[in-house]
């Protein structure tokens, strides 16, 4: 069977084959073989912060732009299709991503840069700490949006909880502009993760 006829199969592969490489470069190199616990942390942090924040860029730039327009198209086939079946499925990858982004990011913060203590100095933000704490800042109001206002309103919006038309229609404004906030803050946030290591001097 090709594992690249299922997401599951396609996953499954590049895990495998991600592994293949590290031993590779980690044999050709002579060094000892096996993640260290820190780069497996910060490689599970990259991963899913990339679907996370892909996910919100799709919503933000592709699907609510879409589904505006299949809305105001009277003859066209609408947005139900979206709201009933891709909808759900991204909104259940985006809040899981969210969450283990941030989780792996606190762990490597615990433990990538050698001491505990380094958790506190970024969120302090303190000196040779402030880019990566700003970039955490960032990103725990982000993953706050996610499920105080994004994923509640999303679900009245979807038909997932009961709710009138009027609070459909305040739900669909409150998870808009959470999403749009967090789209915004996502930019800085990724100038932080990335300035860290690339040359950001705070």
């Amino acid at each position: 069977m090709n594992p690249l006829n299922s997401v599951k199969g396609a996953l499954t592969t590049g895990v495998i084959l991600a592994v293949l490489v590290a031993v590779g470069l980690t044999v050709s190199s002579g060094g000892a073989l096996g993640f260290h616990d820190a780069l497996l942390g910060r490689w599970l942090h990259i991963i899913s912060g990339i679907m996370w924040i892909g996910l919100l860029w799709y919503f933000n730039v592709v699907q609510m732009p879409g589904l505006a327009v299949a809305a105001a198209d009277k003859g066209g086939p609408g947005g139900a299709g979206i709201s009933k079946y891709i909808a759900p499925t991204a909104l259940l990858w985006f809040r899981w991503a969210a969450v283990v982004t941030w989780v792996t990011g606190a762990y490597y913060l615990l433990f990538g840069y050698g001491s505990v203590t380094t958790i506190h100095k970024a969120f302090a933000l303190q000196e040779g700490f402030r880019t990566i704490g700003v970039g955490a800042w960032l990103g725990t109001i982000m993953l706050f949006n996610v499920w105080v206002f994004i994923w509640p309103n999303q679900k009245k919006i979807l038909g997932l909880v009961a709710a009138t038309d009027e609070a459909k229609a305040s739900a669909r404004k409150i998870a808009m502009l959470a999403s749009r906030t967090n789209f915004v803050l996502s930019i800085p946030m990724l100038l932080c993760m990335g300035g860290q290591s690339h040359g950001l001097p705070f």
